[in-house]
């Protein structure tokens, strides 16, 4: 599910402006951008850590939805490395998709990681050693989601959040939502570069997750909702193929399913 493909709808086609605020923003990113050990800086691919991302945490962690929230969603974005290393630290608990949802998600908890192997397994690879497996339905049976943080190619002041194009994020909350563990009063924040900060207004698309917090090395910003979150998959704007390859996907159809039944 692409955003630029519902974006285009909304501005009346031609070139995508999200494709050109996106390599604009990519041009930037390259100065303060710090490279992944597998995709360099090829930021089609991966959402990188950044110089100041620390600041930016601290900025995020001060909020009161963080403090008072023990249970959350992160992406996998080089740029939270730091957040989940805080969050074990905190005592809180996460899940996280693994690289393009194609093996669903992991559970990682306080009690699962060694003192001293909080960062290990902030990582990736360390998010793979302690972390375990998690169905959809088990996500869905252990309750909503206290809040949920995210990495950004860009994000205007206006809450308009734009990840690499392939809309993983969108899936994620399309299946959260169909199960009910998110909503509207889900708070969602972007940790993000002040360069990947756009000042142009954007128009969300059908499907995309309007952020309420921005938080940046320089500063935090909390955006004023103007539009109603997406609810639900949008089936027709998903390939067969990414279905096939997004065992999540998968589950949920066999969740409806067996619901209707």
């Amino acid at each position: 599910m692409r955003n630029d493909r519902a974006i285009d709808r909304n501005q009346g086609g031609g070139v995508s402006k999200t494709k050109i605020v996106r390599e604009k923003i990519w041009g930037r990113l390259k100065d303060v951008a710090l490279p992944d050990s597998r995709f360099h800086l090829n930021f089609a691919e991966v959402i990188p850590d950044f110089a100041g991302s620390a600041a930016a945490t601290d900025r995020l962690v001060a909020e009161p939805f963080y403090t008072a929230g023990g249970y959350a969603f992160i992406t996998p974005d080089n740029c939270l490395v730091d957040l989940r290393r805080r969050m074990l630290l905190a005592g809180k608990s996460m899940v996280v998709s693994t690289y393009g949802i194609y093996r669903g998600f992991r559970l990682l908890e306080p009690a699962m990681v060694p003192k001293g192997q909080e960062l290990f397994a902030a990582w990736l690879d360390g998010l793979e050693h302690f972390g375990r497996p998690i169905t959809l339905a088990e996500v869905a049976s252990r309750g909503r989601f206290d809040f949920m943080v995210t990495g950004a190619s860009a994000v205007s002041l206006d809450g308009v959040r734009f990840g690499k194009g392939h809309g993983f994020f969108d899936l994620e909350w399309g299946m959260f939502t169909d199960v009910g563990i998110v909503d509207e009063a889900t708070p969602v924040a972007a940790v993000v570069h002040d360069v990947q900060v756009v000042e142009d207004k954007l128009f969300p698309s059908p499907t995309d997750i309007l952020v309420d917090v921005i938080a940046t090395p320089t500063r935090l910003i909390h955006v004023e909702r103007r539009a109603q979150r997406p609810r639900g998959i949008k089936w027709d704007l998903l390939d067969p193929d990414q279905i096939a390859n997004t065992p999540p996907l998968q589950e949920l159809q066999k969740i409806r399913g067996e619901a209707r039944g």
